[in-house]
């Protein structure tokens, strides 16, 4: 969680037209290393087959973003209550 001078830039970054893509990408960058350490024990350590050990990363890959992308708004709505908004604060901004 950011500080809360930026409290300012929390809210338009979270109902932004981009916000989806944002989104996307925060997911992205905290799954990378748990993709990475995955891919150490079972690529690397135990040698698995790579077609295995990539097929499984990248399935894992796409259910976590399948998830994370369904509670998208949610997760939006969530953050923005704990810089002091009301719920749904998030929702609201950005289908006006």
């Amino acid at each position: 969680m950011l500080p809360t001078r930026y409290r300012d830039w929390v809210v338009r970054d979270l109902t932004c037209r981009t916000w989806l893509v944002r989104h996307f990408v925060r997911v992205l960058v905290v799954l990378s290393p748990v993709l990475g350490a995955l891919y150490l024990v079972f690529g690397v350590v135990l040698a698995g087959p790579p077609e295995v050990v990539f097929l499984a990363l990248g399935l894992g890959l796409s259910v976590g973003m399948f998830y994370s992308l369904s509670y998208a708004p949610e997760s939006t709505d969530i953050r923005l209550t704990k810089y002091g908004f009301p719920r749904g604060h998030a929702t609201k901004s950005r289908d006006a």
